[in-house]
């Protein structure tokens, strides 16, 4: 026990320490930095471009996270536009989610900002640039401003002895006039992790290895199909989400900013090539070489007889009970408005363009159901900022009522392809607000 003569003594002390000045603290170091700076990047020793990227390399560095544990992340703007970085499928504020649309505030040139949040929720996410590129087709998401995102979850979706990400992405993009005359985007080059076929280093597997592949689409505006020729895929997870219904396929379909992870095992020695199914995009770079330990062999190549894929494979079995609160219905109407020869065509939700497309203010708390209506001629993929929806119907008929919808259980996403490229720099975006 403290005598009176020395808590006198301590509490003397502590009035001298509080009249001093104080010492400088030294400043806290963030967990991570990202630099966002120009980059020269080699497709192949035939193929340069000049780009943007994080820490000067394509796709930027993997962020592994630990969900529910706050990070702070310092992301430093070394270009003369302002810049904002995405965290694509986590539930953040509006502050540092990354969309200046919506409110983040952008990062200034030459300028550093620090972003502290909490990841959730656990599985494979992205981050990426949320500046608009407009028709210059080599800015925003059109260039090298890409990265992996892993929110590490308390146990992992499944056994396996090594993991690879892949992102797949289109390069030098030009507008091309369809029949119509209506402008669309083309691309000369098609990369895995930033390389043409053969540029890059093989994914060394050993046989009988169980190998997670975490594949990302972070094309701007292309669909892409992919296959590991002589290997079947079991799907694990979309967007990120574990599936109620792994399902092995022979190939996977990934829209702009979808996100698929699948189990290989590797029962077939040999060298193979995973890519693109399409041929022309495969010729365009799209393809990278998967070597077992000690074969030496050209690459193989097996090509699908169909492009098969669709998200009714995945779903699981219906819930016991249906919610007691009726979901309130919004119906999302796309269309596209041509804007005459020459010029790139104009997007719509319920008749309107990004900001004036908006719906009533949604409550805290309830439930939604957006009816997605596509009367465009295209597909189209739909994200939605800082949440996650479940698939619950697709297939439904616009023109008639001879073809049922197709009910799907437990399949969440971040990401749908409603009908394939979207045009978000068109007004092809909208603004939910809650009340």
């Amino acid at each position: 026990m403290l005598s009176r003569r020395t808590l006198l003594r301590l509490s003397g002390a502590a009035a001298v320490a509080g009249s001093l000045p104080r010492l400088a603290q030294e400043p806290v170091a963030p967990d991570y930095e990202l630099e966002i700076a120009p980059l020269t990047l080699e497709l192949s020793p035939r193929h340069r471009l000049k780009t943007l990227a994080y820490n000067g390399q394509v796709p930027g560095p993997l962020l592994r996270l630990k969900e529910n544990q706050p990070v702070t992340i310092d992301v430093t703007n070394r270009t003369d536009r302002p810049e904002v970085v995405h965290w694509h499928g986590l539930f953040l504020p509006v502050a540092v989610d990354g969309s200046i649309e919506e409110g983040t505030p952008p990062i200034a040139p030459h300028a550093t900002a620090r972003l502290t949040f909490t990841p959730q929720p656990a599985g494979f996410r992205w981050y990426h640039t949320h500046t608009m590129a407009m028709a210059d087709l080599t800015r925003a998401q059109y260039g090298g401003q890409h990265g992996f995102l892993m929110i590490e979850p308390r146990d992992h979706p499944g056994r396996y002895d090594q993991e690879f990400f892949l992102a797949l992405h289109d390069w030098r993009g030009h507008l091309l006039a369809s029949d119509d005359g209506a402008m669309n985007p083309t691309y000369d080059a098609a990369t895995i992790n930033g390389r043409m076929m053969g540029a890059g280093e093989p994914l060394r597997v050993r046989p009988g290895q169980q190998v997670l592949l975490h594949i990302l689409n972070s094309s701007p505006t292309e669909v892409h199909w992919i296959a590991l020729a002589g290997h079947d895929l079991t799907v694990i997870a979309l967007d990120g989400n574990l599936l109620p219904a792994p399902r092995v396929v022979p190939m996977l379909r990934l829209a702009p900013a979808e996100r698929v992870c699948a189990l290989v095992k590797m029962d077939n020695p040999g060298v193979w090539i995973l890519g693109e199914v399409r041929g022309h995009v495969q010729a365009a770079g799209m393809a990278v070489v998967v070597e077992y330990a000690n074969a030496v062999s050209t690459p193989r190549w097996q090509q699908p007889a169909d492009l098969l894929w669709n998200y009714q494979q995945f779903t699981g079995a219906p819930p016991g009970g249906e919610a007691a609160e009726s979901p309130t219905v919004i119906p999302l109407v796309f269309e596209a408005n041509f804007r005459g020869h020459g010029a790139m065509e104009a997007w719509t939700i319920n008749g309107r363009s990004y900001p004036d497309a908006r719906v009533a203010p949604l409550q805290r708390g309830r439930r939604y159901r957006l009816q997605l209506i596509n009367r465009s001629r295209d597909d189209h993929p739909l994200h939605r900022h800082r949440h996650s929806f479940e698939l619950r119907s697709l297939g439904a008929s616009l023109t008639a009522h001879d073809a049922a919808p197709a009910d799907l259980h437990g399949i969440i996403k971040d990401v749908v392809l409603v009908d394939a490229q979207t045009h978000m720099d068109l007004g092809f975006m909208m603004l939910f607000d809650y009340a």
